[in-house]
């Protein structure tokens, strides 16, 4: 049985090594929407992100999906953490998502052109003989939402996707982002600072404040008096 939401927590404390920095929250992943997670620096994104991806293990409570099995994830952390000494091409880092999704003996022509194809699909195809150190911040990114796509997920989630890039280069990387969720009809999360992506991109908001989860539409939850409050301005 599937349902019209992916990924649920009920009832979740999260935290490390016991302890709690979430405590007793609901979360739910509608299918098919594209969600941005504010809040404020220490609020427990990041950790709400791990727990939700099964990163990090529930303190309490539990992480239910809305399909049989857990839908397939592609990540795109906030910075990647590859070696800028390691030979590795663009191509070898999308083959990366191949790799987490069929093991890492199993990366074959067929996904090679797979590859290929995710690569065409962000608009870097032509650097992917290209060493990945030595692309520029937008490159990069792109490149790794293409590695997130040769995962084949039914999710896409982004922690803060244009943090350290140009900014000649946010506009086309979410242009990108609402072209990949309106052609795919994929599920976006995504991690952000900007209050400006959210106004202009997002379908649904998830606040954290205070340990709080509040859920609701950008027209509810951007309003400016609700934003002055969430900052604790009023």
């Amino acid at each position: 049985m599937t349902y019209d939401w992916l990924i649920r927590a009920r009832g979740l404390t999260a935290g490390y090594r016991g302890q709690a920095v979430l405590r007793d929250l609901t979360f739910t992943l509608p299918r098919g929407t594209y969600t941005a997670l504010l809040g404020a620096n220490g609020s427990g994104k990041s950790t709400l992100l791990k727990t939700l991806l099964g990163l990090l293990p529930p303190i309490l409570g539990m992480i239910e999906y809305g399909t049989p099995t857990p839908p397939a994830t592609g990540y795109v952390p906030q910075q990647d953490q590859l070696d800028p000494n390691y030979p590795l091409s663009a191509l070898d880092v999308v083959l990366m998502g191949a790799h987490q999704r069929l093991g890492p003996w199993r990366s074959a022509g067929a996904e090679k052109d797979f590859a290929r194809e995710c690569l065409r699909e962000t608009d870097v195809a032509d650097l992917a003989g290209n060493p990945f150190s030595k692309l520029s911040g937008g490159q990069q990114q792109r490149v790794l939402i293409a590695r997130a796509l040769a995962v084949k997920p039914e999710v896409l989630v982004l922690d803060e996707p244009t943090s350290g890039v140009d900014p000649s280069a946010v506009g086309t990387i979410l242009e990108l982002l609402d072209r990949i969720h309106r052609e795919r009809q994929l599920t976006i999360l995504l991690v952000t600072h900007d209050y400006g992506i959210v106004r202009q991109h997002a379908d649904r908001v998830a606040w954290l404040h205070e340990g709080k989860l509040i859920e609701g539409d950008p027209a509810t939850l951007m309003a400016p008096e609700h934003v002055a409050r969430m900052l604790n301005l009023a």
